[in-house]
């Protein structure tokens, strides 16, 4: 059984693909706050975790810490829980409280990202240390401490010309100051079964140097399908599945998108224009084959220079839901349990499924775990 531990675990993107893919497999930990923020001293409080004996205590001493720091709710750990079971109840609430040496040798992979940022460099090499204080060095530091077999590492693109490259020069010097075998490359969601434009960075980490040697990034493979394809008009919900590792319909009955969907005269107008000054873009294509990427902010009515908008029955409208989610590769086997707006963001942070799948396909057959 394979054992995967995840970090910025979102809606469980690399639970899904193994899912997917038919792999028998235990989650060990998974662990993200929902975006909440609180005040705390980390320092201080890193040291009352680590005082504490059993991973049960410092989980639960956690979670009374975001009890009293806010109000806000963790929707993104709803969603999670109602789509997988985890190992003794292990959803850790702050990455940065995570202890990881409770979990050393005892994760086969483990898979997380985190937003960009630039690094205070303090001499000519930056490295681990020089990147405290982001999360980033939450990622790193749980790699240390867990010692996983295979690492995977996910970001937007746009970090590898981040400070005019800085950043991820400290990134790579990171990774080498781990210890393990990496290479990196740039996916596209397109060239993987799945049609959104939608590139991000993948790094992957192996200790089996002979595995590393054989591994390879997945080779892209043509798109048979379309944005069209997912569409609740062509599909209703319930009726695109996991076949075979890939998402098909399994029957051809037809759906219907809720009314709030559709856009009104007004809105239309504003999401079809170019736009003004600052922000001008010629490009207001709608009905596109190849879906622009699915932003985190999806639900916020943008134009349509940068979302995605479709005409069914004679009207424009936006994505809905299940469908943002289908173009991120979840069949809808998924269960989206949050509100319209929370089911939005959490679509669009994710990590594209079928992606995960094809870079896991390729781990697995080289024996590294």
């Amino acid at each position: 059984m394979l054992k995967i531990a995840t970090v910025f675990s979102g809606i469980g993107a690399p639970e899904q693909a193994l899912k997917r893919l038919g792999i028998d497999y235990k989650i060990v930990f998974a662990c993200d706050n929902g975006e909440r923020a609180i005040d705390i001293d980390y320092d201080l409080e890193m040291k009352k975790v680590q005082s504490l004996k059993s991973i049960k205590e410092k989980r639960e001493y956690v979670d009374k810490l975001y009890l009293e720091k806010t109000r806000r709710h963790n929707f993104v750990k709803d969603s999670y829980l109602a789509n997988y079971t985890i190992e003794d109840n292990n959803y850790f609430e702050d990455v940065k409280l995570l202890d990881g040496t409770d979990f050393k040798d005892k994760i086969d992979l483990f898979v997380g990202g985190s937003p960009c940022q630039s690094f205070s460099i303090a001499g000519a090499r930056g490295g681990f240390e020089d990147t405290r204080g982001t999360l980033f060095y939450e990622f790193a530091r749980l790699v240390k401490e867990t010692q996983p077999k295979v690492f995977v590492y996910e970001n937007v693109y746009g970090v590898l010309n981040h400070d005019k490259g800085k950043t991820w020069e400290t990134m790579k010097n990171v990774f080498e100051e781990l210890g393990y075998n990496y290479k990196w490359s740039i996916l596209d969601a397109k060239e993987y079964g799945i049609p959104q434009s939608r590139r991000r960075l993948f790094v992957v980490g192996m200790k089996d140097k002979k595995a590393f040697n054989k591994f390879e990034f997945p080779k892209p493979k043509a798109l048979t399908t379309n944005m069209q394809f997912y569409l609740e008009e062509n599909a209703a919900i319930g009726s695109i599945q996991n076949v075979d590792m890939e998402l098909k319909k399994i029957n051809n009955e037809k759906g219907n998108p809720d009314e709030k969907y559709y856009l009104s005269p007004k809105l239309l107008k504003y999401c079809l224009s170019p736009g003004t000054k600052n922000f001008y873009h010629e490009d207001a294509e709608i009905d596109l084959p190849i879906a622009r990427a699915i932003l985190s902010t999806i639900g916020n009515s943008h134009r349509s220079s940068v979302n995605n908008y479709v005409t069914t029955n004679g009207r424009v409208r936006a994505l809905t839901i299940r469908e943002a989610h289908r173009l991120m590769g979840f069949p809808d086997s998924y269960n989206i349990v949050v509100s319209k707006a929370q089911a939005y963001k959490q679509a669009g942070n994710s990590i594209v499924v079928d992606v995960l799948i094809a870079l896991f396909r390729e781990i697995l057959t080289k024996e590294a775990i």
